[in-house]
């Protein structure tokens, strides 16, 4: 009897021991989101006000 609790708290023992596992966790990358900027959007603004300007000139 002495021997079956025996093997049995060595199981439990040895089961608990290897309940995790040796291989390295997967830990996903956090998604970064980055706002698109069009690079013609910082030429379109003084192309506009030159057109409006030599547009009020040439009257």
């Amino acid at each position: 009897m002495k021997k079956l609790f025996l093997a049995a708290a060595m199981t439990v023992a040895a089961s608990s021991a290897f309940a995790g596992s040796l291989a390295d966790p997967i830990i996903e990358a956090p998604v970064v989101v980055e706002e698109a900027t069009s690079s013609s959007a910082g030429v379109l603004v003084p192309v506009l006000i030159l057109v409006l300007v030599a547009a009020a000139l040439a009257d």
